[in-house]
């Protein structure tokens, strides 16, 4: 039983035994807390429990505000390029009347602007109302608030927004630059001009627009920012997706000094020894020479360096013979560009000044100007998102190439990357209009992530779009750079093939396969007459670069094969040399020709086109009397007789005229342009046998007699004249 009188006695000693513990520190300010007990009381004649609170105003020495209040990460902070309160980014308007930040600098020049942008001093979210006051730099309180906290998209220049972003959010609303394609076109078009028609016109009114200084997210991001000149009918990069861990600011860079996580880079790029090493990182995916200088080696960092070169002095020349005076560039003097009074090509003392700015400015010189200085005003450029860049380069120099009068020769500059790399390509931006999303059906090929998904749980799903494939696409460890493993893979007519257990090559045609068969076909035609014209056919298509399905012939019968007729299956090459990554660069992709020169001797090869004129059989299989010409002429001469005889078996079963388009999709049409619709079941056959051999370029190579053999057959099936020609033998000779 607990009474009043001896539970008052313990708060009594329970507060002083507090107050002892508070004059313990009594070196220390004190600090005035309000303690608040509740106890229960007992009344000895009916108990009850009655909560009572006691409240004492005490005063307790708290520790030091350094041991607990502290900032963290001051001291990296304190170092980086955020909190330099002296650098030309914070002091700039020191001097100016009135002596502030003004509101459309002050978002990323000022805490209170960020602030304001932010909308978390009362303001609305997006905007800057009013100028800064000066003395700030980007301090803690800019990023770390409860606006900025939650903070998960960002708006461009270009008025694209990227949304389901990170903490990187917070990054990029600075980072981003200032100006995009958009503003570029909309000056020349506030200068009177047109900027496609009215490409060479100098005009007073036209000026240079800067793209502002470390666009880092605007790189990144490449055509969905849109902030580099992109030019009419030309597709650019994406998004630079690095390795997942790795693929954002914060995860790159350290939020507080800014610097690259260097340690984190050597995990997977072994051979760097410092930062000052990462402008020689070049991938496997970056196989092309892009500056024509012979040297694949270099990092990216100078392929870039030596495009920009090229530009440089293709507008000296170009603003010299079309804007009819010289032009000079000055990174480090505003407004960059000026006028090479003395015409010496550099920047002379005095010219690098205000008063002698540029202005003999035409629109193909305007845009040209603008990615010569997006290349340069971001330091990481390489890295963040090098090839999009290069794109940039190569275009302006082609634009300026139009116009002078000796043009420079760009045989040997490269803007694409190969195949699985080229991610401005057709191949990975087809989804880009489509909720930005691969479609389970397509993204096991057109998609980064399908492929392991399909490796590891061998399911296909939706994925997001990608800027092409990269290294965790066929690396499944990315320090020891194994493979997902395919002991063997599943065709579209449902056959299983293998190279072996576990070989390299076995990756490849899980995509290079096609997407249709003979079945296909079969089940598309259903129980129709073979000329029988029928609304309801639409064309098969076999998709692209089948190589696999080609090499592997009858077993897998992705040609369509015709009932009765044996052809041949799997192309067995020299043993050496028999599978997909024996014969090409599992990067580059290109076939490695000079170990096709150590067999084929009778044949001058030097680069992959010299491949077509290698045949080892005397058979005249086209019938031109040729026996001498490549197996690859003797498929195209089939091919064309093939095409002469579908437009004329067309007309003569009163089906409309058939148009073939490799370019377009859907590929065949009748003569008005519209897309094909009068299909016999003997029609469609020919025509998937015809996209077939233009959609396997290689096909030649990767088992050429199967395919003589298909297209003997679809000819004898059109009622084509083959008597001139042979048919290859079921049993495999040496061919190719």
């Amino acid at each position: 039983m607990v009474y009043p009188k001896l539970n008052r006695i313990f708060i009594l000693l329970g507060l002083l035994l507090f107050l002892g513990l508070a004059a313990a520190a009594c070196s220390q300010e004190p600090e005035t807390v309000e303690v608040t007990r509740v106890v229960e009381v007992e009344v000895a004649s009916d108990p009850v429990e009655v909560p009572v609170e006691v409240t004492r105003v005490v005063e307790v020495m708290v520790e030091p505000e350094s041991a607990v209040s502290t900032i963290p990460f001051q001291e990296q902070w304190a170092a980086s390029g955020h909190a330099d309160a002296s650098a030309e980014a914070f002091v700039h308007w020191n001097e100016e009347d009135p002596a502030e930040v003004p509101a459309d600098c002050a978002k990323c020049h000022s805490t209170p602007g960020f602030l304001d942008f932010l909308g978390a001093d009362g303001t609305a979210f997006g905007a800057v109302d009013a100028a800064a006051p000066l003395g700030s730099t980007v301090e803690c309180e800019a990023c770390h608030n409860d606006v900025a906290i939650d903070l998960s998209s960002v708006v461009f220049p270009s008025g694209a927004e990227i949304t389901g972003l990170g903490a990187e959010a917070r990054c990029m609303q600075c980072h981003q630059g200032r100006a995009s394609t958009v503003s570029v076109n909309d000056s020349i078009v506030n200068a009177g001009l047109d900027p496609q028609a009215d490409l060479d016109t100098v005009s007073a009114d036209l000026g240079f627009t800067n793209i502002h200084y470390y666009a880092a997210a605007a790189t990144r991001f490449g055509t969905w920012a849109m902030g580099g000149y992109e030019y009419e009918g030309e597709s650019y990069d994406p998004k630079f997706d690095h390795v997942e861990g790795y693929d954002t600011c914060t995860s790159c860079h350290d939020p507080h000094t800014l610097e690259v996580q260097f340690d984190e880079c050597t995990v997977c790029h072994t051979d760097l020894r410092d930062a000052e090493d990462l402008v020689d990182i070049r991938m496997p995916g970056s196989l092309v020479d892009y500056d024509g200088d012979g040297d694949m080696d270099e990092g990216v960092f100078f392929e870039i360096e030596d495009m920009r070169t090229i530009l440089y002095d293709l507008m000296q020349t170009y603003a010299a013979e079309v804007g009819g005076t010289p032009l000079v560039y000055d990174e480090l003097a505003y407004p960059y560009f000026f006028i090479d009074s003395d015409g010496d090509g550099g920047v002379s003392e005095g010219e690098a000044a205000f008063p002698n700015a540029y202005n003999a400015w035409t629109p193909r010189l305007a845009q040209a100007a603008y990615n010569y200085q997006v290349s340069l005003k971001d330091p990481g450029r390489y890295a963040h998102g090098g090839k999009y860049i290069i794109q940039l380069l190569y275009d302006s120099t082609a634009s300026l190439n139009e116009a002078v009068a000796t043009p420079i020769d760009m045989a040997t500059l490269h803007r694409n990357d190969h195949g699985h790399f080229a991610a401005s390509e057709e191949a990975f931006r087809h989804w880009d209009e489509e909720e930005g999303f691969v479609p389970g059906t397509c993204s096991k090929c057109h998609s980064a992530a399908g492929l392991p998904l399909f490796a590891t749980e061998g399911v296909s799903i939706s994925q997001p779009v990608a800027s092409g494939l990269n290294c965790a696409t066929c690396h499944s460890n990315l320090e020891t750079f194994e493979l997902y493993v395919f002991d063997e893979v599943t065709f579209p007519s449902g056959a299983t093939v293998s190279f072996g257990e576990g070989e390299p090559a076995n990756t490849c045609i899980n995509c290079h396969q096609g997407r249709s068969s003979t079945g296909s076909v079969d089940r598309a035609i259903g129980e129709l007459g073979d000329d029988e014209i029928a609304d309801n056919l639409r064309f098969q298509n076999i998709h692209y670069f089948a190589a696999g399905a080609t090499l592997f012939g009858t077993e897998v019968k992705g040609a369509y094969e015709y009932a009765g007729n044996e052809y041949r299956g799997q192309n067995e090459h020299v043993g050496a040399f028999d599978d997909c990554t024996e014969c090409h660069d599992t990067h580059a992709l290109e076939v490695i020709v000079a170990e096709c020169a150590d067999c084929h001797e009778d044949v001058e090869i030097e680069t992959a086109e010299d491949l077509r004129n290698i045949r080892v059989s005397e058979v005249d299989f086209d019938g031109d009397g040729d026996v001498t010409e490549g197996i690859a002429g003797e498929i195209n001469t089939m091919a064309e007789l093939l095409y002469t005889a579908m437009t004329d078996y067309a007309v003569s079963v009163g089906a409309a005229p058939i148009v073939y388009d490799s370019h377009a999709y859907p590929y065949f049409f009748n003569d008005a342009g519209e897309g094909y619709s009068t299909w016999t079941p003997t029609l469609l056959r020919a025509a998937y046998n015809y996209q077939y051999v233009q959609k396997d370029p290689g096909a030649f190579a990767h088992n050429g007699q199967y395919i003589i053999q298909v297209l003997y057959d679809t000819l004898v099936d059109l009622g084509a004249d083959v008597s001139g020609m042979t048919r290859p033998s079921p049993v495999q000779e040496s061919d190719s």
